[in-house]
């Protein structure tokens, strides 16, 4: 991994119905991650936030994937900025914003990996499995919607963003934590051949064996990794403030364990942390469990 960090702000949230998680890079900035990144000898720039139109000034559009040419208008910008910032050495750190956002993360990876002719992983830490389409979709909401459409799946406008499809191969992503998947969309998970890792899964075998496993299919036969961090992986308990909470989450010391076997991998290509939602959090709690799980992830260790 860089000893160079771009911390890269996406302040969106045209992508849930819950308002709020536009906020959370600021609750990031606040909370200290950048000097907290640099208290662990790392090189870290703040690049600033990508430019987000505001919901309301626009009209939400087609009700089937509410607000979508805003929001690839976003991931577009993201994307370009992910890629430059791999191109110049520099390990992309993107905070959400909602979930929509990991398109434009996953697109500027993806593209600067396949330039080179390599192949990139994906793990995706959430309680969702955001592998809806706007046909499948009971709400119309893109924060359900980018796994699907990283995996090549859902509207043109999304999956054609990294100039290739799917993305990420499908059997190079792992997502670990899901507890609430839409009906119509566990047919598109099945069919996708993505490795899903249910809460009961973590239940059975324990974080360790899981993260293991799921580590193992991101990668097999790439040449780095992209993790996507929906914070609504951790139980409520431990982060209220999430832009869609849930139940039955993972512990503070399971997120943890997840992120240091992540760092422990030494393939992380761009780190991703998304949903927080300061307006339901209490007292920057979330934010700041975030920042310490980020740090996780890029190698903070107990001793």
């Amino acid at each position: 991994m860089p000893q160079k960090i771009r911390i890269i702000g996406v302040p969106m949230d045209l992508g849930a119905s819950r308002r709020g998680v536009d906020m959370g890079p600021s609750a990031l900035r606040v909370g200290g991650l950048a000097q907290q990144l640099k208290s662990m000898g790392l090189q870290v720039e703040d690049a600033g936030n990508v430019l987000v139109k505001q919901a309301e000034e626009q009209h939400y559009g087609e009700k089937r994937a509410k607000y979508l040419a805003e929001i690839v208008e976003t991931c577009k910008g993201l994307a370009q900025m992910v890629e430059k910032s791999l191109e110049d050495g520099l390990l992309p750190l993107v905070m959400g914003g909602d979930h929509s956002v990991a398109v434009g993360t996953v697109a500027g990876v993806s593209s600067f990996f396949r330039k080179k002719e390599k192949r990139v992983g994906l793990l995706w830490l959430d309680a969702h499995a955001d592998m809806n389409t706007p046909e499948s979709s009971p709400s119309g909401n893109v924060h359900g919607m980018p796994l699907a459409a990283i995996a090549g799946y859902g509207p043109d406008e999304l999956t054609q963003l990294a100039g290739t499809q799917p993305m990420v191969n499908p059997r190079n992503i792992s997502l670990v934590g899901v507890r609430d998947i839409d009906a119509k969309e566990k047919k598109i998970i099945k069919e996708s051949g993505v490795h899903v890792f249910t809460m009961r899964d973590l239940d059975e075998r324990g974080m360790r064996e899981v993260m293991a496993e799921a580590i193992r299919f991101t990668s097999d036969e790439t040449d780095g990794i992209c993790v996507s961090l929906d914070l609504d992986f951790v139980d409520p308990a431990d982060a209220p403030g999430v832009g869609t909470p849930v139940r039955g989450g993972v512990t503070y010391r399971e997120a943890h364990l997840a992120m240091e076997m992540i760092a422990d991998t030494k393939a992380v290509a761009a780190l991703e942390i998304v949903e927080v939602n300061p307006v339901i959090d209490q007292h920057n709690q979330t934010a700041l469990l975030g920042i310490e799980l980020m740090l996780s992830g890029l190698g903070k260790k107990i001793l």
